[in-house]
């Protein structure tokens, strides 16, 4: 269907006052408010031991999230496409909980299984403490990032079928072997792309890791916990805000590297 010059330019003046609205002028308030005060302040507003003690966190949240979830991802994507078990369709539907499931109701249900009085509370009695410490926030991390890897796989496998695969186990290839020199290299970039999608979901995830951490700055606390302790309990709304530019360099950061991965695959394929 053909518009009408008037009727394309509305629909684009809807289309950049609706983004306007929403993600324009947030970001710019929130720039804004980061940099009123100057550049020093913003720079000692994240440099403070509480701010780097959140950074570092996250990091390393990160760091045994994504591995975690690169192992189990790929495992479970090949498991789908190329295995044939009784209940498939049950995993499958495990692996795509998280996008259904509120992140909140993953916090209430980890309390319920890991806390003092859960169904395991009692691994507290053996020094291993799960609720309201590191544990706890890998373990809500690892749920909410869950399907991004497997679901990124999943495509490229059906893609690219198995017939390359079933050759190298003619001619003599192990199953490590074929995985190593014809599976892995034929998913990399989709591999690559869920790995981006989970940095990015983990270093943003705020309602299943506000359940199960103290929030303590220095010991327990994230850049998302960073934020709202600093706007809610601290009424610092400075501090909040200069936090919050430091996420969004991250997540800038992220959308920059999904891009390009992007593009990558796409003159790859």
């Amino acid at each position: 269907m053909k518009l009408s010059a008037p009727t394309r330019i509305s629909l684009r003046v809807i289309a950049l006052g609706y983004l306007f609205v929403l993600l324009v002028a947030p970001l710019v308030i929130i720039l804004w408010r980061s940099f009123e005060r100057g550049v020093g302040a913003f720079i000692d507003s994240i440099t403070t031991p509480a701010a780097i003690a959140a950074f570092d966190l996250s990091l390393l949240i990160v760091a045994i999230v994504v591995p975690l979830n690169v192992v189990f991802g790929v495992l479970t994507a090949i498991a789908l496409v190329r295995g044939d078990f009784p209940g498939r369709t049950l995993v499958q539907g495990i692996v795509d909980l998280p996008f259904a499931v509120s992140p909140v109701v993953v916090g209430v249900s980890l309390i319920m299984l890991w806390g003092a009085n859960g169904w395991f509370g009692g691994i507290e009695n053996l020094g291993f403490r799960v609720i309201f410490g590191l544990p706890g926030m890998v373990i809500a991390t690892i749920f909410v990032t869950l399907p991004f890897v497997v679901s990124e796989v999943i495509p490229v496998l059906h893609e690219i079928g198995d017939d390359q695969e079933q050759a190298a186990a003619t001619l003599g290839a192990t199953r490590w072997q074929t995985f190593w020199r014809i599976t892995l290299p034929a998913i990399r970039w989709g591999l690559t792309y869920g790995i981006v999608l989970t940095v990015a979901r983990a270093l943003g995830e705020f309602g299943a890791v506000i359940m199960v951490s103290s929030a303590l700055p220095g010991i327990s606390q994230t850049l998302t916990l960073l934020v709202h302790g600093r706007y809610i309990n601290d009424h610092n709304t400075f501090g909040a805000y200069c936090a919050a530019t430091l996420l969004m360099g991250l997540a800038l950061v992220t959308l920059i590297l999904m891009t390009l991965l992007e593009r990558k695959r796409g003159t790859a394929k």
